[in-house]
């Protein structure tokens, strides 16, 4: 800093620092090998159901951890804190194996870092999916008009495989074919 400048830290500022902080107190009371200097951290602004997100970088054997800024303003400290670790998990499993998912191996580190396997989404979903069987509770949540929301007719429940309904959530509207998405949309317009 210059005579006269005057430096400001931002909120991503904030958010990246107590993450390092974090992640070092974390593995300084963890039997978890995870060099802190290979670890890049960013914030998204743009992220909006995904709190957490670790690129890997095989060329420079570096990860990425990214963090959503609206997941920091919507979540308490703990709850922002086991998205971290939860990305630390991920980080160590591309330093070590170069790949990373949510199978056993990741379970089993999460559980150790008193991390979650999957991190709760801070927006509420767009559509929600309803198998249309009356002995399945299946259900999926959405945040984008994608094929399975689009055009339901083309796929099945992920539980016992019967047609599925969508509803759009804000307005209770559902549909069982591309067409009745298309009547949904229509009707509802700028609601949309």
């Amino acid at each position: 800093m210059t005579d006269g400048e005057d430096t400001q830290l931002t909120i991503d500022d904030e958010i990246i620092a107590r993450a390092r902080i974090h992640a070092r107190d974390v593995l300084a009371d963890a039997d978890f090998e995870l060099d802190l200097s290979a670890l890049e951290w960013t914030v998204s602004t743009r992220a909006k159901r995904r709190a957490g997100a670790c690129r890997w970088h095989a060329d420079r054997e570096t990860a990425t951890i990214i963090l959503a800024r609206r997941a920091y303003d919507r979540y308490d400290w703990p709850e922002f804190a086991s998205i971290i670790r939860h990305e630390l998990v991920h980080a160590w499993e591309f330093r070590r194996f170069g790949e990373s998912g949510h199978g056993p191996r990741f379970r089993e580190r999460a559980t150790e870092l008193d991390a979650p396997r999957h991190c709760r989404s801070f927006t509420e979903p767009r559509y929600v999916l309803r198998c249309l069987a009356a002995d399945c509770d299946w259900t999926a949540q959405r945040h984008r008009a994608s094929k399975p929301v689009r055009s339901p007719e083309g796929y099945r429940c992920g539980n016992c495989g019967a047609a599925y309904e969508v509803e759009h959530a804000a307005s209770g509207r559902t549909w069982t074919t591309a067409s009745e998405f298309g009547g949904a949309k229509a009707a509802l317009g700028d609601e949309w």
